[in-house]
C-alpha cells in the first residue's frame, strides 16, 4: 500500500495564525467527525492563498488524528465556494499564480488520497477549485440548488482533470470543461458528480447522520489507496505545464473581463 504522501513545504506558511485561521476556516471534532468550514462569506468562500494554507494544515492534522473516521467539508453563507480568489490578481505575476495552482492540486490531492472518509457537503455555487475539492471527495452531497462549473480551461489551466474523469467518464468530463456551461445538481447526479441529492433544509440533517464506518480505519485505509490510481505526478505535471505557458496572468485577466462584459 502507497504511503500517504504530504505536499511539500513551502515558502508559504503551512500553519496559518491561530486567529487569522479561525476568521477564514472554522474546525470542529466531534465523535470521529472533523468538520472544516469555509468562512469567508463576503469573497463567495473563494480559494486565497491563506484560505488554501489553512485546508491544507486542517487536513494533515486531522489525518494525523487517530480518533478521527471522517473529514467533512461545508462551508458558511449561500455558497460553498466560488473558485480561485482573484481579488490580488492586478498584484499577481506569473510566477505567483502558478505557486498557487501548485498548492491547490496538493490540497486536492491530499483530499483524493486521504486515509479516510471524505464528505462534501456544499450549495449554491461550487465552481472552480470549489468544484475540485467536491468531486476530490469520496461522499459528495449536494443541495439542490447547487451548481457546478469548471472555468479553467478557459484560460489554458489543467486542474482536477482526471479526478473530474474519474467521477463522470472522459465524454462528459470533455463535455463539461470544453463547454464552462453550469452544471445543474441534477445533472451533478445523474452523472456521478454528487453521490447525493438534498433540499437546503435537509443539509444540517445530512451532517448530523455521519456515523462511524463498518470497516476500522486501517481497512479503510488501505482500500482507499488500492482503489484510487496513483497519477498524483502526472497530474502536478500537466498543471505546470499548463500553468507555465506564457501569458497566464494575462489569460485569467482576458477571462475575467469577458464574465465582467456578460454580467457575470
Amino acid at each position: 500500500m502507497r504511503k500517504y504522501r504530504l505536499p511539500v513545504r513551502t515558502g508559504l506558511c503551512t500553519t496559518p495564525h491561530p486567529k487569522r485561521e479561525e476568521a477564514m476556516l472554522l474546525h470542529e471534532t466531534k465523535e470521529g467527525v472533523t468538520t472544516l468550514t469555509l468562512n469567508r462569506p463576503d469573497k463567495g468562500n473563494a480559494l486565497s492563498a491563506e484560505l488554501v494554507e489553512a485546508l491544507i494544515d486542517g487536513i494533515l492534522r486531522t489525518v494525523e488524528d487517530a480518533s478521527v473516521h471522517t473529514l467533512l467539508f461545508t462551508a458558511a453563507s449561500k455558497h460553498f465556494c466560488t473558485g480561485f480568489d482573484l481579488s490580488d490578481l492586478a498584484a499577481s505575476s506569473d510566477g505567483d499564480l502558478l505557486h498557487r495552482f501548485v498548492r491547490v492540486e496538493q490540497l486536492l490531492q491530499l483530499v483524493w488520497r486521504a486515509p479516510i472518509r471524505t464528505v462534501a457537503l456544499v450549495q449554491g455555487r461550487a465552481w472552480g477549485a470549489g468544484a475540485d475539492l467536491f468531486a476530490a471527495c469520496e461522499q459528495r452531497v449536494c443541495a439542490a440548488n447547487t451548481s457546478f462549473r469548471f472555468p479553467g480551461t478557459r484560460f489554458g489551466l489543467v486542474l482536477g482533470t482526471r479526478r473530474l474523469s474519474e467521477r463522470v467518464g472522459g465524454d462528459c468530463a470533455r463535455r463539461w470543461l470544453l463547454g464552462g456551461a453550469e452544471v445543474s445538481a441534477s445533472e451533478a447526479l445523474a452523472a456521478g458528480l454528487a453521490t447525493r441529492l438534498v433540499t437546503v433544509d435537509e443539509r444540517a440533517g445530512s451532517a448530523a447522520s455521519l456515523g462511524a464506518p463498518v470497516l476500522d480505519r486501517e481497512t479503510n485505509a488501505a482500500l482507499r489507496a488500492l482503489t484510487r490510481r496513483d497519477d498524483d505526478d502526472r497530474d502536478l505535471a500537466e498543471l505546470v505545464r499548463s500553468a507555465m505557458r506564457p501569458g497566464l496572468k494575462a489569460r485569467i485577466e482576458a477571462y475575467v473581463a469577458g464574465l465582467r462584459k456578460q454580467g457575470s
